[in-house]
């Protein structure tokens, strides 16, 4: 029971400050619907827990969170098994995420870079070959200043342990993707 309750309270505390994230939750949202609508693609990444939230993020995109709607593009750099083991074997680990970033990534996409720490090299090197390629970057990461945050073009920082700010991520996805659908319903409305 001392654990549930010491996590709670960890987890409560985190919440208050979460709340700024929404407005740049549903500015995020709308750009990205509009994005996605007009044939761009979002790639996410991120390590252990954040590549989890990745896939879980593209599946509720690809998918549907909860109402029907058009499959949108949205790739987890993380889930093939082949291209992240190739890469890591040929160019080293770092490379894993940048080089498929370079590959997937065309001029106005979105890079969303998750990490706990905001410091993992592959991410952080992720986000550069997303800016060399003009990808919008923009960063999930645990508290704030921290490199991930800084070398992105938008960031929400969560306060909290890794456990708390991967809550809050999943929190901040199915977020994004209320904001997503609801804008892409809107998009389908005006053009009928």
């Amino acid at each position: 029971m001392r654990a549930l309750d010491a996590h709670l309270t960890a987890l409560a505390a985190a919440i208050g400050p979460f709340r700024h994230a929404a407005v740049r939750l549903e500015a995020w949202g709308v750009r990205l619907a509009e994005i996605l609508g007009d044939g761009g693609r979002l790639l996410v990444c991120g390590n252990g827990g954040s590549a989890a939230e990745a896939q879980h993020l593209a599946a509720e995109l690809t998918g549907r969170l909860r109402d029907e709607r058009t499959p949108l593009s949205a790739i987890a750099l993380c889930a093939d098994s082949s291209a992240v083991t190739a890469i890591g074997n040929d160019y080293g680990y770092e490379e894993i995420f940048a080089r498929q970033v370079r590959a997937h990534g065309r001029e106005g996409d979105v890079l969303l870079a998750l990490s706990t720490s905001g410091r993992s090299a592959n991410v952080l090197a992720a986000a550069a070959a997303a800016r060399e390629c003009r990808l919008h970057t923009w960063a999930l990461t645990g508290p704030g200043p921290n490199p991930l945050a800084l070398v992105c073009d938008e960031a929400v920082c969560c306060a909290g342990d890794g456990q708390v700010v991967q809550e809050l991520h999943l929190v901040a996805a199915h977020v994004l993707c209320e904001h997503v659908d609801a804008h892409v319903a809107r998009r389908r409305l005006v053009a009928s």
